[in-house]
């Protein structure tokens, strides 16, 4: 399901190949079980592996013993369930919806409202609505507990807006880092310390569609930036007209002194 398609129309030759390659070799190692074979020895054998798994059947070469029947027969059998599985395989890529959220690579430190934020920005690619959008926000460490246990933790981070009734263009998902927050004493040297990973979840429902959509995105302790602030994405054009620059979606900026 998440490979891409040459991998998986590889993987499926291959598979096609290596068993018209076994159900040829149980053909030719038992001379005369099928009729007609042409080319004579493996080859022909093969060809007619390749016609039986298919379930096409030329009619030029066929079985003419009980081995030859039985052997074809489970031939047969595996090609039909190989179809169905291939079919359905085929059938839950295309259908399988496609959230489009976009995630900055990096998130900012900085403050909003006289308040240290930690602040992260998303956007909906898909050109259309995506109706009650969720977010939640994770993040893991490496702790030490009064008894020495070493653990990784996971620690939910509350939002500011955890949804979004109509997510249509972008979203800044904030943090507060207050007295409240397990990242009231962070420092860039802490986080790497800790090996803090944060982990950004979105979801929602196309509201074209009405299917569920998820995505989510990873955030290592080397892609937090402290005290910049992310690029203003929103462009006046001299006719007044309103335009957003998605090209500096990612690019981030040191706050003004």
């Amino acid at each position: 399901m998440t490979v891409s398609w040459p991998q998986l129309f590889s993987t499926i030759a291959a598979f096609f190949l290596v068993f018209d390659v076994i159900f040829g070799l149980l053909y030719y190692f038992v001379p005369g079980c099928i009729a007609n074979v042409n080319p004579a020895g493996f080859v022909g054998n093969f060809f007619f592996s390749v016609e039986t798994f298919a379930t096409v059947g030329y009619g030029d070469m066929h079985p003419q013993t009980l081995y030859g029947h039985l052997v074809a027969m489970i031939e047969i059998f595996m090609g039909l369930m190989s179809l169905a599985l291939i079919t359905g395989i085929m059938f839950a890529r295309f259908s399988r919806p496609k959230a489009r959220f976009l995630f900055a690579k990096h998130a900012v430190v900085r403050p909003i409202e006289g308040k240290r934020t930690l602040m992260f920005r998303a956007a909906n690619a898909r050109q259309n609505i995506v109706q009650e959008a969720t977010a939640q926000l994770r993040m893991m460490r490496n702790e030490v507990t009064s008894e020495g246990f070493r653990i990784r933790r996971i620690i939910d981070l509350p939002l500011i807006r955890s949804q979004h009734p109509i997510f249509i263009l972008g979203w800044n998902i904030m943090h507060i880092v207050d007295d409240a927050s397990p990242l009231k004493n962070a420092t860039a040297e802490t986080l790497h310390q800790s090996r803090t990973t944060f982990i950004l979840s979105l979801a929602g429902t196309d509201e074209t569609t009405g299917q569920m959509l998820m995505a989510r995105s990873e955030y290592t302790s080397d892609a937090i930036r402290w005290n910049e602030t992310f690029r203003d994405l929103l462009e006046v054009a001299e006719d007044g007209t309103l335009h957003l620059d998605y090209g500096k979606f990612h690019d981030v900026e040191p706050l003004a002194p």
